[in-house]
This record gives structure tokens, C-alpha cells and sequence, in this order.
């Protein structure tokens, strides 16, 4: 799971995957079903070292190996 935003209204929008990190779902849930969702799921955290690699790897599917400022 890689949360991207704690909206103000009480919606969680979140990054869900299995197995691989690299493919996922776009999420958006309300707090408790949120909390509910990852601990049916047994949900972690991506990490930020994770999270940008991600990033970086998509950076060069989406503009070529050097990303966006290529």
C-alpha cells in the first residue's frame, strides 16, 4: 500500500498492489474503511526507497531513460 493522500474531507486516496509493487490499483476509501481494508489485506507500507524506484522506473517507461527533463 502506498498512501498519496489524506484528504481533508476524511477520504484516504492510496496505491494498492499484491506481489508486485510495480502494478496497482488507485484507491480512494473513507478513514475506517481504509484502516478496515489494509488490515483485512495485511497491508504495508511501501517505503520511500520503494516508492522512488517505482517512480524512477515508470519515469522511463513514460519518457525515456533519463525522465521527463530529457
Amino acid at each position: 500500500m502506498r498512501l498519496r493522500n489524506e484528504r481533508r474531507d476524511g477520504f484516504i486516496e492510496f496505491d494498492f498492489s499484491l506481489g508486485d509493487p510495480d502494478l496497482w490499483v488507485e484507491l480512494i476509501l473513507p478513514r475506517p474503511a481504509f484502516e478496515a481494508f489494509c488490515a483485512a489485506q495485511r497491508a504495508r507500507s511501501l517505503g520511500a526507497a520503494e516508492g522512488a524506484r517505482i517512480d524512477a522506473e515508470q519515469a522511463k517507461w513514460r519518457y525515456g531513460r533519463h525522465g521527463p527533463d530529457e
